[in-house]
Formats: C-alpha cells, sequence, structure tokens
C-alpha cells in the first residue's frame, strides 16, 4: 500500500476523531518515510532502542501507541535526535495513536480486557468492567508484573480495567455505578487511594497498554517490538 492508504487504514482502526483534546498534533504521521509500505512493526513506545529495531529490521513503518514527540520542538536534539535519526536514515514513517486507540473498539481496553480473560464485559466511557475468571495472583503473572493493592479484594468478581495512567475520580465512580467491585490502573496517587468507593489495583503503565499492541500487531499481521522498561524492587 502508500502512505495515503496506511494512513486511511490507521485512521480506521482508530478514528482521529476518539482523540482526547490534548492529544491534537500528537497523533497520526510524526515522520514521513517510504511512500511504500508493506512491513510494519509496531510497539507502544517509540523508545530510542525500538527506533533502532525498526530501522536496523527493515521496516516500512513504526506504529506505536504513545506520542514520540509530547513537547512542541524548535530543534531535534537530545533523546528525539535518537529516536528521529535511525528512522529518518532508514525512511521508516512514524505512526502514532494515542487516546483515539484507548477508546477504539478492539483498542487498548478491549485488548486489555480480552488478556484478562474478563466475560460479561460493559464497555465504560474509557476502560472495561468485566468478571474475573482468574484469581488477582494470575493476573499478575498474566501481566508479568507485581500488582499494588489499595483496600480489600479478598472474593471481587466485578473489576474495572483501564490501560495506563487512569486513576480518575470520575472513572472510579462510572466504574462503580456499572458494579465494579475494584479498580485496576496504573500511576495510583495517594489522594486517590484513600478516597476511592473501591478498592485500586496498580500495575505498571506498559504491561497494562502493551497487550493493545501485541494484539494489534497479531491482528494485522505486523512484528510487535517489545520496549518494557527495565525496573527493578530495591529491598
Amino acid at each position: 500500500m502508500n502512505r495515503t492508504e496506511f494512513i486511511a487504514h490507521m485512521e480506521r482502526i482508530a478514528p482521529p476523531e476518539l482523540a482526547e483534546e490534548f492529544d491534537s498534533g500528537r497523533i497520526g504521521l510524526l515522520l514521513e518515510g517510504t511512500d511504500e509500505i508493506e512491513n510494519i512493526a509496531c510497539a507502544l513506545d517509540a523508545t530510542p532502542a525500538v527506533a533502532k529495531a525498526a530501522a536496523d529490521g527493515g521496516f516500512d513503518a513504526l506504529v506505536v501507541h504513545h506520542p514520540a514527540f509530547w513537547a512542541p520542538m524548535h530543534s531535534i536534539v537530545g533523546r528525539n535526535a535518537e529516536i528521529a535519526r535511525p528512522l529518518i536514515k532508514a525512511d521508516v514513517n512514524l505512526y502514532a495513536m494515542h487516546t483515539n486507540f484507548d477508546h477504539a473498539e478492539g483498542g487498548i481496553n478491549d485488548a486489555l480486557a480480552e488478556e484478562l480473560r474478563l466475560k460479561d464485559r460493559v464497555r465504560m466511557s474509557l476502560g472495561v468492567v468485566g468478571t474475573l475468571t482468574t484469581p488477582l495472583s494470575e493476573v499478575a503473572e498474566i501481566l508479568g508484573c507485581g500488582l499494588r493493592v489499595w483496600g480489600d479484594v479478598d472474593g471481587i468478581s466485578r473489576i474495572a480495567v483501564v490501560g495506563g495512567s487512569a486513576f480518575d475520580w470520575e472513572l472510579i465512580e462510572e466504574a462503580a455505578s456499572l458494579g465494579a467491585e475494584a479498580y485496576l490502573a496504573s500511576e495510583l496517587k495517594y489522594n486517590i487511594a484513600l478516597e476511592s468507593p473501591i478498592p485500586c489495583i496498580e500495575a505498571t503503565h506498559y504491561a497494562l497498554e502493551a497487550p493493545g499492541m501485541r494484539a494489534l500487531a497479531k491482528r494485522e499481521g505486523w512484528t510487535f517490538i517489545d520496549g518494557t522498561p527495565l525496573t527493578n524492587i530495591l529491598e
């Protein structure tokens, strides 16, 4: 397909009009590469390592979830240059779909609910409420990360799952109104944990959103580039 056809296909997967206002100018085609696009890679983030892997792998396009360049740029230096340089040199297109893919059917949150094997699902304005079919200890294994739990989660069955940094008060209240007995997201703040009407379960941002990009790669026949951040716990 040519670049115009590629962009049209991407906009069918994650319509730009679904994006939150703050994503304006940060999604869509971020770097223009070759006009003929056949080999496509995707990842959660366009880190320097992922950009190099896409360039070295001979891909025509790299599709990511998080915008690669968040702040307005007047110069391309430092980390931004490390991302852009290999892609430009190898003529790789860079495309981002952020909150539009969060909201899209089959997007980040639907894929997360599928990964966790939730049943009897109800979509939220952002996220999904469903019934657990595995214990929380197995949820941690599925996600590949530890879980930090605030509150008593013994015996819960209905859970809300929202990819990314989504411990938002209005979303938690919406989840509770839909019968959720706990709320899973990332980057929990202390005041939210204290005041939440239901227990909060915190996982890593990457663990909650990477399943959506892996599922997209599998569905589209693309290659997923893993960019799991290096983390550790010091005791």
